[in-house]
């Protein structure tokens, strides 16, 4: 078993250590958004090679970090994390004139989402919400408590792990594959 304890860099930025060597074996470990949150985890790679992470709680894996770089034996473990889309309620586009408004719209959706027991960080006036069923199913539900197209958009869930501390993270994609939903939608 390989244990790793920290990133060496990240392939996708700049990255300080010489991957110039020809024929590189660029192995990846595959985590799923809830196992990229956690600083403890053993997996195996695509070439079958047992990984073991043991990271300080405060470092937080990104998509593309290398762990574990063998330069004699042109070997590169570098980390792919699978994030679900990310829906994004900008309360700060509704124009409202009172705090009163804004807080009953921010009351309103999340009563909305609790109804529905789908997790929610919130940072700033943008509510981040990861999407958990079918995108005709969210729309239907952001219509049926007032909110039209254009009051809120999705995104990759690798664009949105920048703006959030470790533990928003953790509470935005950790264990959202088990979603307990009452949707409803009409044929």
């Amino acid at each position: 078993m390989y244990l790793i304890e920290r990133t060496l860099g990240n392939i996708n930025s700049h990255c300080v250590l010489d991957l110039s060597a020809e024929d590189i074996k660029h192995d990846v470990l595959v985590l799923e958004q809830w196992e990229a949150q956690k600083s403890r985890c053993r997996k195996k790679s695509q070439f079958g090679y047992d990984i073991g992470l043991s990271l300080d709680r405060h470092l937080r894996l990104n998509d593309g970090d290398i762990l574990l770089y063998d330069k004699n034996n042109r070997y590169l473990l570098t980390v792919k994390i699978q994030l679900r889309r990310v829906m994004i309620v900008d309360l700060g586009l509704f124009g409202v004139e009172k705090i009163t408004d804004l807080l009953t719209r921010a009351f309103e959706l999340g009563h909305a989402l609790g109804n529905q027991h789908w997790k929610a960080v919130i940072k700033g006036y943008c509510v981040f919400i990861p999407i958990v069923v079918a995108d005709k199913m969210l729309a239907s539900v952001m219509k049926s408590h007032g909110y039209a197209e254009g009051q809120y958009y999705f995104t990759e869930g690798e664009k949105v792990i920048p703006l959030l501390t470790p533990s928003e993270s953790r509470l935005l994609f950790g264990g959202t594959e088990e979603a307990h939903t009452h949707v409803h939608i009409d044929h």
